[in-house]
């Protein structure tokens, strides 16, 4: 995947989830962005989050603005 295509993917869900903060929450161990309903980060395992709309609306915004750094399970897959 090209970096513009894998830029447009990340800017799509970013606005999903602008669009619905409430649903989302910031993992405080890795800064990932999970679904409200999770108890610890598929990540990084932590288990504190920051569940802020404004926080959540806050780190989208910084992670559509720049490619991947972190390895998902998606990744390993």
């Amino acid at each position: 995947m090209s970096d513009d295509n894998h830029l447009a993917e990340r800017a799509a869900k970013a606005q999903k989830i602008i669009a619905a903060p409430l649903k989302f929450k910031v993992c405080e161990g890795c800064d990932s962005i999970v679904t409200a309903r999770v108890v610890t980060c598929p990540n990084c395992h932590g288990y504190r989050f920051d569940e802020s709309p404004d926080r959540v609306v806050e780190q989208a915004t910084h992670l559509a603005s720049r490619p991947q750094q972190s390895v998902t399970a998606e990744d390993l897959s």
